[in-house]
């Protein structure tokens, strides 16, 4: 059974920096892992994803901000937040997709900005 585990949030500062990690387990064929978020009243957002550990995407309003890098012998996952702002307050959520297309989520972890 596929679980994926976020861990990282919590309360950061304007201007401040968080780091959230995300933990696969039960399989090893991930071909994208990926970060999406949602603020309250709002859908849920792509930020950033990484194929096969070298392709890259980044949201627009991250870019410059939001790094996204994976450990593939881990099963791991990051992303490295800076200069945080207030409008990225939101529960972060890990996807994955793996290489027969099936998809998985995790339950999220909350990142707060503010003063």
């Amino acid at each position: 059974q596929v679980q994926v585990v976020e861990s990282g949030g919590g309360l950061g500062q304007p201007g401040g920096s968080l780091t959230l990690s995300c933990v696969v387990t039960g399989s090893r064929l991930i071909e994208t892992m990926a970060w999406y978020r949602q603020a309250p009243g709002n859908q849920r957002e792509f930020v950033a994803n990484i194929r096969y550990g070298e392709q890259l995407n980044y949201a627009d309003s991250v870019k410059g901000r939001f790094t996204i890098s994976s450990d593939a012998a881990k099963n791991m996952a990051f992303l490295h937040m800076i200069n945080l702002q207030p409008d990225d307050t939101a529960v972060y959520f890990c996807n994955i997709r793996l290489e027969n297309l099936n998809n998985y989520w995790g339950q999220g972890t909350q990142v707060t900005v503010s003063s």
